[in-house]
């Protein structure tokens, strides 16, 4: 589970990682999945493209994974003994640590210590895509060069392996994802009549109507560490694209960031959205049961609302993302979901490989996992769960499978954290009083600085 960006969280999203502390994680299944590792590999037009290094067929695996991510490689060891593994716990990247990078640095200069499979998150696959230095090998391997079966790749919910995909390859399989919809108070949106929007402009039409009606009331916050990520990626924002590998477009003047930032501002000004974060301390207590919506990601229904705000059950309902009135083309953002990365200097690659694709596509597997899977299979295996649905109001299982599918692109994975300029810079005025529209030349800023000191050329249109 991505903490919250989540999640760049990592990019690491720190939101989920403190939110997921707050429930025990079900017991990992016992059954396994199976893969195959052809490690004879070649690109698509029949040239060598990843040459393994010797291959020692039944050689112990080291596997890298945090805490949470933790129990689920047990259970592959427990249910395959005969494969030799060694399992260390680290902290899978969480709130943008770079200790991965920097051991692989290490590793890469000592020519020895590579583990063999980590968790990690989609900033960590952009310097794993590439050599850390001339003739190194990428730390990950190029999965879809004969490692991972294609009909295994595409069996993805659309989009999500994108962050895994670089000069046409992919190096990572997603663990989960964190596709954003609409949460809402179904008990009380029903007593007092309000019909659940299925448009923006009903949304901020519907927060206003609110904030008459029942003072204190929200329909959603921008105060948290992620806040953009559900608001500004799902409006189709060009605040992190990537044109090319090394050029970034930040336009923060685009007329889908400039209509959402207006729509935001309505309702700050209307005091139906908070700029104190959901996550904050104290907003639970003081605020939780004033939430009548939440425009997040689809762990807030188990993270926010059951254990933060401690909502009883059969209240809260989710409903599929929204739309601008007159488009018909559906997007929506992502808080969260980390990645699973198989090393290319892996000895045993069939064994890393088939663990990989076990975490990550098994039902067996990803049935019991804290957060909702990126493998289209067995994410129904997830939703079939009592423990994941039981809770809701209503069938949380076309929202989900809806919005899962509906991720936009455009929001590039990038190597810094995109939750960096939005904590500095934006949250600070808005607690000063200051409007998103009016804040968002220093965002655009921000982020250029950032993205030109990791190597980018940026660029406004």
């Amino acid at each position: 589970m991505e903490s919250s960006r989540s999640p760049r969280t990592d990019r690491r999203h720190s939101l989920l990682r403190t939110a997921a502390v707050t429930l025990s994680l079900a017991t990992a299944a016992a059954l396994a999945g199976c893969a195959s590792a052809d490690t004879t590999t070649h690109s698509s037009s029949g040239q060598s493209a990843f040459k393994p290094v010797a291959q020692k067929e039944g050689s112990q695996i080291t596997v890298w994974a945090d805490s949470t991510r933790l129990p689920s490689a047990q259970a592959y060891q427990k249910s395959h003994p005969d494969v030799k593994m060694k399992i260390v716990t680290y902290d899978g990247g969480a709130d943008g640590s770079t200790y991965l990078q920097s051991k692989v640095q290490l590793f890469d200069r000592t020519g020895s210590g590579w583990p063999d499979v980590v968790f990690g998150t989609p900033t960590d696959v952009t310097w794993a895509s590439e050599a850390t230095k001339p003739g190194a090998l990428p730390f990950a391997a190029p999965l879809d060069e004969k490692l991972v079966p294609q009909s295994t790749l595409d069996g993805f919910a659309k989009g999500s392996l994108t962050p895994c995909q670089f000069n046409g390859h992919t190096y990572c399989m997603r663990n989960d994802i964190a596709q954003v919809l609409l949460w809402y108070n179904k008990s009380l949106m029903d007593k007092w009549g309000y019909k659940v929007p299925t448009t923006w402009q009903e949304y901020e039409a519907l927060g206003k109507q609110v904030a008459k009606d029942h003072p204190g009331y929200l329909v959603g916050s921008v105060g948290d560490t992620n806040s953009h990520e559900s608001y500004f990626w799902s409006g189709q924002c060009p605040a992190f694209n990537l044109v090319k590998p090394d050029t970034l477009r930040t336009d923060l003047q685009d007329p889908k960031c400039t209509r959402m930032a207006k729509l935001l501002d309505n309702l700050i000004s209307a005091k139906a959205i908070a700029t104190q974060g959901f996550f904050s301390q104290g907003f639970a207590k003081n605020s939780g049961s004033k939430v009548l919506m939440a425009y997040g990601p689809s762990w807030y229904g188990q993270y926010l609302f059951k254990a933060g705000f401690k909502t009883p059950a059969k209240q809260i309902a989710a409903a599929p993302p929204l739309t601008w009135q007159g488009e018909s083309t559906a997007a929506t953002g992502n808080v969260g979901g980390g990645v699973w990365m198989v090393s290319s200097h892996s000895a045993n690659l069939k064994a890393s490989t088939d663990l990989v694709t076990w975490l990550t596509t098994s039902d067996e597997n990803q049935a019991t996992a804290p957060t909702y899977p990126a493998y289209t299979q067995a994410a129904k295996a997830w939703l079939a769960n009592p423990a994941n649905r039981n809770y809701f109001a209503n069938d949380v299982s076309e929202p989900f499978e809806q919005a899962a599918n509906e991720v936009w692109t455009g929001w590039s994975n990038t190597k810094f954290s995109d939750s960096t300029a939005w904590s500095s810079v934006v949250l600070p005025a808005l607690t000063s009083g200051k409007s998103l529209t009016d804040t968002l030349p220093t965002w655009q800023q921000e982020i250029a600085n950032e993205a030109k000191t990791q190597g980018y050329k940026v660029v406004d249109q």
